[in-house]
């Protein structure tokens, strides 16, 4: 019986960074990011569908998605955006599933899901959810830094996401990460103390 972390923020929020923190301390990760994009490689098994339902714009000359494209077609019309998530959805939720089933010998799994809070599933799947929050502003000088996108293109980004208070509603546990790195190490302390007590009252005492 794996002890699961439902791991979410928003975009530029530090998700990747509080998950790298747990891991250093004896966490699995399962990240449904890094499936999807194993999903949509050149040799993927959601490219056929995908190249089916969308055509050849989308694709890149290796046969792999191209992000860019896809992301101006689903912020044009939001019915690409049913239909993409529909593709992908199901079959990152099996792999998600079967990956963190595959991490029985780790204290706890860490299941990152950007998503977690507009998905039904995760949220009942999970046995806590931890929040990695911080201020739009931030959110924005962020992933303007890293992506190289604009100020306008993050606020688009920003408003396919959950709002910060629906984020902050369904968490049991918050991370505060406005300032540097160096001051979620306590934080993050903690929250691996807990972890680790409340994956260990999880699991079943062997007779």
């Amino acid at each position: 019986m794996t002890f699961i972390v439902g791991l979410t923020g928003g975009i530029g929020s530090g998700k990747s960074t509080v998950a790298d923190l747990l891991v250093r301390r004896g966490a699995a990760l399962v990240d449904t990011d890094a499936i999807a994009h194993a999903l949509t490689t050149p040799r993927g098994a959601a490219m056929a569908t995908i190249a089916a339902a969308f055509g050849p714009t989308v694709l890149q000359a290796d046969g792999g998605l191209d992000r860019a494209a896809m992301r101006d077609l689903v912020f044009a019309d939001p019915g690409a955006k049913t239909r993409l998530e529909a593709i992908l959805h199901p079959l990152i939720r099996r792999h998600s599933e079967d990956a963190c089933r595959a991490q029985s010998a780790s204290p706890y799994v860490v299941l990152a899901v950007p998503l977690l809070v507009e998905s039904g599933f995760y949220r009942q799947y999970v046995d806590r959810v931890l929040v990695v929050d911080c201020d739009e502003a931030t959110q924005r000088v962020r992933v303007m830094a890293r992506s190289g996108l604009t100020a306008e293109q993050v606020a688009a980004i920003i408003r396919t996401q959950a709002r910060r208070d629906q984020r902050l509603s369904v968490a049991d546990d918050v991370v505060r990460n406005d300032g540097p790195v160096e001051d979620l190490g306590p934080q993050i302390d903690r929250l691996h103390q807990r972890y680790l007590a409340l994956a260990a009252a999880k699991k079943p005492i062997d007779r």
